[in-house]
């Protein structure tokens, strides 16, 4: 399916490539962010065959996208949820809190109901699967640095039942489970990955101790008691891949 969607951005890359007489303008400048570099090399081919976009870095995870997008503070962020060290989720959450100004676009594989919900709580603009048409993701681009938002229409027709069925119930959206810190979420990511905790301190500057007292609170909070639960907890809610975990 993945291979079908590259096939895809690719044709419609070389379609745009054949326009000429490019106008000049000041491009939307894009960050891309996902963990497989043939997706991001596709869609640096299909953007950067437009007159009005400009790709200005590519990061192969979370924290790197952070990093990026502090250094180019682009107008939009492409981001995968699923991507080692930071999640998209928390990704997100970091960007906007330090470049506030860009929009982030999620472009994924997942589109698990509580995951696109907590995207949209955190500031995500808009939400695609993988399996969108290009020219979709294209305007989901424009549209996003104009302020708009943009969903993938099968997200979009979820997410519109879940609130009529919220109107008609006279109750507030889906409860949340207790809602782990930016901190929290980053030590479970790297728990499910199989990083022992002298591992998890060194990637995230802190202590060891700090590090058991996050993994505590982590497991209070979900009610999960050991690595294996924590592990499964994260595959199944899309903060990592199967194949990312190394224990």
């Amino acid at each position: 399916m993945l291979h079908n969607w590259l096939e895809q951005v690719f044709r419609f890359a070389q379609l745009g490539q054949l326009r000429l007489n490019r106008t000049e303008m000041k491009k939307i400048a894009v960050l891309l962010a996902d963990d497989h570099t043939v997706v991001r090399q596709g869609l640096r081919v299909l953007l950067e065959a437009e007159e009005d976009i400009e790709v200005v870095a590519e990061a192969e995870n979370g924290r790197a996208a952070v990093q990026l997008a502090k250094e180019f503070r682009p107008d939009v962020v492409v981001l995968d949820v699923a991507m080692p060290l930071l999640n998209g989720l928390e990704a997100t959450r970091q960007i906007l809190r330090d470049v506030p100004r860009s929009k982030v676009l999620i472009l994924s594989s997942y589109s698990d109901d509580e995951y696109v919900q907590q995207l949209v709580e955190e500031g995500a603009i808009g939400y695609l699967i993988k399996q969108t048409a290009a020219n979709e993701l294209l305007k989901a681009i424009r549209e996003a640095h104009k302020g708009n938002a943009f969903f993938s229409p099968s997200i979009s027709k979820r997410l519109l039942e879940q609130c009529r069925e919220a109107f008609v119930r006279g109750t507030p959206g889906r409860k949340r489970s207790r809602r782990l810190t930016s901190r929290e979420a980053e030590v479970l990511q790297l728990i499910a990955e199989g990083h022992a905790n002298k591992q998890i301190a060194a990637e995230l500057s802190i202590s060891i101790k700090t590090v058991e007292k996050h993994r505590q609170q982590v497991m209070n909070k979900l009610n999960i008691h050991d690595v294996a639960g924590l592990t499964r907890h994260a595959i199944a809610k899309g903060i990592v891949e199967g194949s990312l975990k190394r224990i």
